[in-house]
């Protein structure tokens, strides 16, 4: 007979498998439910900008990616649509680098492998009774619907196309993001600090997305490099281009008697801040803080429980939802005075000095202290 299970993790993606390890260390007895897809996987070409705190828990869990797969980011620069233009440096904030760009599926990898050692983790086919069931399933999750929560979703008229190219210039550990007229382009350096490869999220309007799919590889270069000014120079597809549909949404409960949800079963943010991962990084790792600090008369399901990480997670969330679904706003309004107004502040933002350092770190992660010392 199967021995009895404290929590079952429905979904082995990056937040599931997080933290399974996690709640492992606190000698829980962990199930992890790994369902092979319907159909064989393409290969990811998909990227994950983590930040310095998401990096830190990987590296307790000995599941960070060697530097081939996970590439420092020493700058970066965010122009806008009419000569606004943002700056940040690892330098000038003291730390080795402002974020982590992540291969997908080495990642996982190393995830996985982390998960395999772990005796108080048993991968599981379909899921078991458990004193508490974590869902991490993803935005389409299908059992959160089976517990009656609803899941508030906002589309945005945008789908995201991601790629990976190689370019005529090496990067530099330099990441670029360029807004212009509602869409938003990222260049994402991959390959190690000399590399030449660049991860690709383009943010587009839905009535150019079909068309930007349908160019051929050498026409879809030609209007990237129109997009960045050739700032890489010449660049090809590495890969074959992928797209989704983007989203803002949000659970309206996030925990009950018995269960809990975390990553983007819980919510979906825009990414054109890379945050998403990091947000869910943060659930599993807050998730597993609160069962470790639970009375010692308190089931890992107690929804009083539940609902001490649900109160601590949510206002950060929601922080970042607003402040993402705010800049699309603001840069998808293709009138003038709207057009003046946002470059005029990204030139007042680039020069506010103590503002700018506070978002920095907070993009980051970690406390003051911890940044002015470059410790992670």
């Amino acid at each position: 007979m199967a021995a009895p299970l404290d929590v079952c993790i429905r979904g082995a993606g990056m937040v599931g498998r997080t933290l399974a390890l996690l709640l492992a260390r606190d000698r829980l007895r962990v199930g992890l439910v790994d369902t092979p897809p319907a159909a064989p996987p393409h290969s990811d070409v998909r990227a994950y900008a983590l930040n310095a705190r998401s990096r830190d828990l990987l590296l307790r869990l000995r599941a960070w990616p060697d530097e081939q797969h996970a590439t420092a980011v020493q700058a970066m620069d965010v122009r806008g649509d009419d000569g606004g233009r943002v700056r940040f440096a690892a330098g000038d904030e003291d730390v080795e680098a402002l974020a982590w760009i992540v291969d997908v599926e080495p990642l996982l990898a190393r995830l996985g492998e982390a998960v395999r050692f772990q005796p108080q983790v048993e991968v599981l086919p379909q899921p078991r009774p458990a004193a508490l069931t974590v869902v991490c399933e993803g935005r389409t999750s299908a059992t959160r619907d089976e517990f009656g929560v609803n899941f508030d979703v906002t589309s945005y008229p945008q789908r995201a196309i991601a790629a990976r190219l190689e370019c005529e210039k090496p990067h530099g550990g330099v990441a670029h993001q360029w807004f212009e007229e509602g869409n938003v382009l990222a260049l994402l350096p991959l390959g190690g600090a000399q590399g030449n490869s660049v991860a690709l999220v383009w943010s587009v309007q839905e009535s150019r997305a079909d068309e930007l799919l349908a160019l051929s590889a050498e026409d879809f270069c030609a209007r990237l490099a129109a997009c960045s000014g050739s700032e890489l120079g010449r660049m090809t597809l590495a890969t074959e281009r992928m797209a989704w549909p983007l989203q803002r949404a949000q659970a309206d409960r996030w925990c009950g008697p018995g269960w809990v949800l975390a990553g983007d079963a819980a919510h979906n943010v825009h990414p054109l801040a890379g945050q998403g991962l990091n947000l869910g990084l943060a659930d599993a790792e807050k998730l597993a803080q609160v069962l470790h600090e639970r009375e010692y008369w308190r089931s890992p399901g107690d929804v009083k429980l539940l609902r001490r990480y649900e109160r601590s997670r949510k206002m950060d969330v929601l922080a970042m939802a607003w402040t993402t679904d705010g800049l699309q706003q603001l840069f998808a309004q293709p009138a003038e005075p709207w057009a003046l107004l946002r470059n005029w502040g990204m030139r007042g933002f680039d020069h506010s000095g103590p503002v700018k350092r506070w978002v920095v770190r907070q993009a980051m992660g970690h406390a003051t202290n911890q940044l002015r010392t470059g410790r992670t």
